[in-house]
């Protein structure tokens, strides 16, 4: 086995037939979400590849026709109904007191006598001012507590108005099986090797450990499940490092020869230490980094050729057209397939845009 085979095999089970909206989701078990929309947020970004005809913003108008929820689970983003119910209840359901006096428990009988409240409404009847958010700026208090309600497993996000979340209490509803938190621990290990396998020892450790946002009730077990997920998955050791994957897959599947643009998050380039063993260069998501000292750009998309990424793209629309700035590691292809096949995956984000 050599780094070649696992490159191909990450980019071939990553990239499989596109499925319905709904069984993709249920495939990935999680979608990461980022508010940025340059020109498309994340979420659509990584579900074009794998959902038959997707459009931008397919996945917030049919949000409530499908069986999935926003939260938490490594990062914010959506998840399955079935990944869900492994991570809670978070915290034993809030017994409401004959007269609210906490702030939650005022929000939580708000919020079930209207049924489903945007942040304004309930920013309008209780006036909760501002706070200090993460970054040392200024939040609306509203908005952190329905957050941190939300986190707790008191409120789901009903659906979305204009982006923003609508929240309804959520109803806890029987469990679904007899799992135990360890078992449920050793299930959501799963999801994540699923997800972003083959895996790198460090970043398999890095992973499991970020579930500690996912079962924040349940973190004692994360190392034992670590233990217990490198005895049982399947394994190798190349060039001087060990990679994990699910002991059912083999390597088979070739990625085809087609060129796409790739969302920052997408499972095929999330982790940065993957990615520099597997491409050997260092893709840097810059949105966030002063724009002096940007070297591929504000939202630079990665651009995967067959099974390689060869460099990154800054796409933009003006006037209903698409631009798209290409920059390459070393240079462009001078096969004439790659132009072809750039072509046509450029007028595939016309099409998911809605420009065609």
């Amino acid at each position: 086995m050599t780094i070649d085979d696992l490159r191909s095999f990450a980019v071939a089970r990553s990239l499989f037939k596109p499925l319905t909206l709904n069984a993709a989701v249920r495939r990935l078990g999680f979608v990461q979400a980022d508010p940025i929309r340059a020109p498309a947020r994340a979420q659509d970004l990584t579900l074009r590849h794998r959902v038959t005809n997707y459009r931008a913003g397919d996945l917030e108008r049919r949000y409530t026709a499908l069986g999935i929820e926003e939260d938490v689970f490594i990062n914010y983003g959506f998840v399955s109904r079935e990944v869900h119910a492994l991570m809670h209840p978070r915290e034993k359901p809030p017994k409401m007191p004959p007269a609210p006096r906490t702030r939650a428990h005022k929000v939580l009988a708000f919020v079930r006598e209207r049924g489903e409240v945007h942040p304004r409404e309930v920013d309008a009847y209780f006036s909760h001012g501002t706070v200090t958010n993460y970054w040392g700026g200024s939040s609306n208090s509203t908005t952190r507590l329905l957050d941190e309600m939300h986190y707790r497993g008191w409120l789901r996000v009903a659906r979305r108005h204009r982006g923003i979340r609508v929240y309804a209490p959520r109803e806890v509803p029987p469990p679904a099986n007899a799992l135990s938190a360890r078992e449920r621990v050793d299930a959501l290990v799963d999801v994540v090797v699923n997800k972003y396998a083959p895996l790198p020892a460090p970043s398999l450790s890095y992973v499991v450990a970020r579930l500690r946002y996912a079962v924040p009730q349940w973190r004692r077990y994360l190392k034992a499940a670590l233990a217990s997920a490198r005895a049982r998955l399947a394994h190798a050791h190349v060039d001087g490092t060990d990679w994990y994957w699910p002991a059912s897959e083999r390597f088979a599947e070739r990625p085809n020869a087609s060129v796409r643009l790739l969302a920052p998050f997408d499972p095929i380039v999330w982790d940065r230490r993957r990615f520099s063993l597997l491409w050997g260069w260092e893709y840097r998501f810059e949105a966030y980094t002063p724009p002096a000292k940007r070297k591929l750009g504000y939202y630079a998309l990665p651009v995967l050729w067959r099974d390689r990424v060869i460099g990154w793209a800054n796409v933009s629309v003006a006037n209903k057209e698409l631009h798209a700035d290409f920059g390459y590691v070393s240079s462009s292809p001078r096969d004439p397939v790659f132009r072809r096949e750039l072509d046509d995956e450029l007028e595939r984000f016309r099409n998911f845009l809605r420009l065609a």
